[in-house]
């Protein structure tokens, strides 16, 4: 009898295999994480690697690893809107970001999200972790009016509910496990499906105070404000990837599914569970910090493990990324370890550091694996790539700021990335243009809401000057003021022409 039924279930495993020819997508946006931060990425300069990350380095080692991948802006939200989108930041109504969970989505209703194009391509989809992406919810004093209201103080006439806009079910996503600002504000619960998700069987919605929370060894990022009494942000990330292991798990073979997976690691608060998956975390080194990167590896790992049970992760193309660079800690510092590796800067800075991060994409039916490009690509190419993956190339249009990484990744002969990058800062209102190895930085008047003032501040050659030492900004040598305004031209160009 037994073995029959062992028949029976690798027969009917075979059968779910060959059945699926499209493959599975998965899009991992980890939060915070710099180029270094990556074992596989600090070896190639680092002697002694003080933090490992064994499953992001297999994942690297197995597909292709970009070592001059950046992520649209230096600071979160502004990324997620270039991610979900195929845009430049400043292509947004909103060019800087939309910060509060409360506010208006830079997402118009007509644009092409992945979500909407995935579904579009006949796959089922899945937002999993931070949206940050502003959102929609009724008031408590006019439940016919939809909130909005400063952010400088708690927020508490907001119905956290159900969110009844701008989220991702309005996105193109069938399906959401969503922290709506992350695990660092408000509203501080859990939404499924755009619903509140009680944590526990007495969880009520109620005021998340500081004091409480240091009660939990939590040390609020930002507001105090409305959200589930049972909240923990230890908690968060076993719950997060637990969801996303099931939702693998559910999968079938009627429809390949587009999973869109944004880690809360390693974004404040630093509060690492004390294991996950079996392996120890809070504690294993000198920071919480670090202990949150470990983190974010096991969740990969159990992503992967569940892929590979279920029989489909040969046909699954699985992205890496980072929504910005790493996090300059004093102590995380002082621990050895280097977020953005032999780069200047870090979060919120236009240098390297700011915006350099691991990209890494894997698909063993579909690419050779253990490939290092050093081709220049941004996160926003995620959107032109699976357009042509699930050969929707009529939608190409829509996204022109978006370039296709398919022949790269496929080996393709004379497969290039883009002719030039423009990236964004952070609350220092800086851009840059970098192209043939030069990199102009640009400063955008910070009072100036229409950003039509801008100044050139400095000009790096990257190759000569990769960690953009000040002594090498070149913004003033006679010899280079025609570069410098062709570079600066050309920005306003692109810009204006948006």
């Amino acid at each position: 009898m037994k073995k029959i039924l062992v028949i029976i279930i690798v027969a009917l495993s075979l059968q779910y295999i060959h059945a699926q020819k499209a493959p599975n997508v998965i899009v991992v946006l980890a939060d915070d994480i710099g180029l270094g931060d990556l074992s596989f990425y600090r070896a190639m300069h680092a002697d002694k690697v003080v933090v490992e990350t064994p499953n992001l380095d297999k994942l690297a080692q197995s597909g292709v690893a970009f070592t001059n991948a950046h992520s649209p802006a230096a600071l979160c939200a502004t990324s997620r809107y270039g991610i979900m989108t195929g845009n430049h930041c400043m292509r947004s109504d909103f060019p800087w970001g939309v910060w509060g969970a409360y506010e208006k989505s830079p997402i118009k209703a007509n644009q092409l999200t992945l979500g909407r194009m995935m579904k579009k391509a006949g796959y089922q989809t899945a937002f999993l972790g931070k949206w940050h992406l502003g959102g929609d919810w009724n008031r408590k004093d006019d439940p016919d009016k939809i909130y909005r209201g400063p952010r400088w103080k708690p927020e508490l006439d907001v119905d956290i509910h159900q969110s009844v806009g701008g989220n991702p079910q309005s996105n193109g996503f069938d399906y959401s496990l969503t922290f709506p600002a992350g695990i660092q504000d408000v509203p501080y619960a859990v939404f499924e499906n755009s619903k509140w998700l009680p944590l526990a069987d007495d969880s009520e919605i109620g005021y998340i105070s500081k004091e409480e929370m240091l009660k939990k060894d939590v040390k609020l990022d930002k507001s105090e404000g409305l959200g589930d009494t049972n909240w923990d942000a230890h908690d968060m990330g076993s719950l997060l990837v637990s969801k996303a292991v099931n939702y693998i798990d559910a999968s079938t073979s009627e429809n390949p599914f587009f999973m869109y997976y944004c880690s809360q690691a390693v974004h404040l608060p630093h509060t690492p569970p004390a294991e996950l998956n079996g392996q120890k975390v809070s504690g294993s080194y000198a920071t919480k910090h670090m202990d949150m990167i470990k983190e974010l590896d096991i969740q990969m790992g159990m992503m992967i493990e569940a892929l590979k049970k279920k029989g489909i992760y040969e046909n699954t193309v699985f992205i890496f990324t980072s929504d910005n660079g790493g996090l300059g800690f004093r102590n995380t510092l002082q621990a050895g370890h280097q977020p953005s590796d032999i780069y200047r800067g870090s979060k919120n800075q236009i240098y390297e550091g700011g915006h350099r991060v691991p990209f890494i994409v894997a698909w063993p039916k579909g690419i050779k694996g253990d490939k290092l490009s050093a081709e220049p690509v941004i996160a926003i190419d995620i959107m032109a790539t699976l357009i042509a993956l699930t050969g929707q190339d009529e939608l190409a249009g829509k996204v022109p700021d978006s370039h296709n990484l398919l022949p790269l990744l496929k080996g393709k002969k004379n497969a290039k990335g883009h002719d030039y990058l423009i990236v964004q800062g952070g609350t220092g209102k800086e851009v840059a243009i970098i192209e043939d190895g030069w990199k102009l930085i640009i400063q955008i008047d910070k009072k100036d809401k229409t950003d039509k003032s801008r100044k050139p501040i400095a000009l790096f050659n990257l190759m000569d000057n990769p960690k953009e030492n000040e002594a090498q900004n070149l913004i003033n040598k006679v010899e280079h003021q025609e570069l410098v305004k062709a570079y600066f031209e050309k920005y306003n160009q692109i810009r204006d022409n948006s």
